[in-house]
């Protein structure tokens, strides 16, 4: 049992890494100014370095090198690279483009997908009820196909991204932070000569416009991994089945925002297509909860933690 002193700490820790996340469109939305590939290369760089800064803070560098450059580790990590790449250039893009509440949607319907990849991937097995709101989430984004007029695919990207990225995460031999140091540090160099040429055209962002922007930019790297620090915090104090409810934490406050604050269309019609999946995700976590009470490990819990939890956005 974790004592109780260290499940609260784990919870407030893991109530802050949902915040923040649920909060970054406010983040590169004060970026929205800065061409998107651009954003996303000083993301990659200024993380890297930040987490670099991180690893030797906590000597764990020469562990690092020494379990990181294996054939196998690096051609996995190439793969989960290029997805939290893919991943993060969509969500990114999509804030700043106006489509905060369709990515929003991404994120909830991430979980459900997490656990039709480990059927089809790993041959798990869902109980009955569980085949319930995988369809109803498979209905809601048909029905948002008819009512926008095309497929949602931003939420379709970032889902489906995410999902295969969990599958990758889970077949990957290393914990979140050494994980996600490998990922930036693979897109470190094609990042930093995008970066560099974008400097000598004349179109760079950073030095070249103000102050707060360099600040902001510098800043994506804590921005990314302060949540993802605070997450791996949690996730060895909370139980599973309590990060897994509140993840949705995070798709919510970026559903509001996306609403509340910049104004975003939410018609009647969205409301149902987007009904119909909350819908199957409350069924989703009701029936979850009542599985655990009868066993000590569900199929949820473990797709949960063959993510490794984020990184989201």
């Amino acid at each position: 049992m974790v004592p109780w002193i260290v499940q609260k700490k784990g919870f407030v820790h893991a109530i802050a890494a949902y915040v923040l996340w649920g909060v970054l469109p406010v983040y590169w939305k004060w970026l929205g100014a800065v061409p998107v590939l651009q954003l996303l290369a000083h993301r990659i760089a200024w993380s890297f370095l930040l987490l670099v800064v991180v690893l030797v803070a906590t000597r764990r560098l020469a562990n690092f090198r020494a379990v990181a450059f294996e054939r196998t580790v690096v051609g996995t990590f190439v793969i989960s690279a290029v997805l939290i790449g893919i991943n993060w250039l969509t969500y990114v893009w999509a804030v700043n483009a106006g489509y905060i509440v369709e990515a929003s949607l991404g994120y909830f319907i991430s979980p459900l997908l997490h656990v039709l990849l480990g059927v089809l991937v790993f041959r798990e097995r869902l109980r009955p009820l569980q085949w319930l709101p995988v369809a109803m989430a498979a209905i809601g984004v048909a029905y948002l196909t008819v009512t926008y007029g095309r497929l949602p695919w931003i939420a379709l990207t970032l889902a489906s991204s995410f999902g295969v990225y969990g599958v990758v995460k889970k077949l990957a031999p290393l914990d979140s932070l050494y994980g996600l140091t490998m990922e930036t540090g693979l897109l470190f160099l094609p990042a930093i000569v995008y970066l560099v040429r974008a400097a000598l055209s004349g179109a760079g962002a950073f030095a070249l416009a103000d102050t707060r922007t360099d600040l902001l930019l510098a800043g994506a790297g804590i921005a990314t991994t302060v949540p993802l620090l605070l997450f791996a915090s949690a996730a060895r104090r909370v139980p599973l089945s309590a990060l897994g409810i509140m993840q949705y934490i995070a798709p919510s406050l970026q559903f509001l925002l996306g609403v509340l604050l910049y104004q975003e269309a939410f018609t009647s019609r969205l409301a149902i297509g987007f009904g119909i999946v909350w819908a199957g995700l409350v069924i989703f976590c009701v029936e979850g909860q009542l599985a655990r009470r009868s066993a000590p490990v569900s199929l949820n819990e473990e797709v949960l933690g063959a993510t490794g939890g984020k990184p989201l956005p």
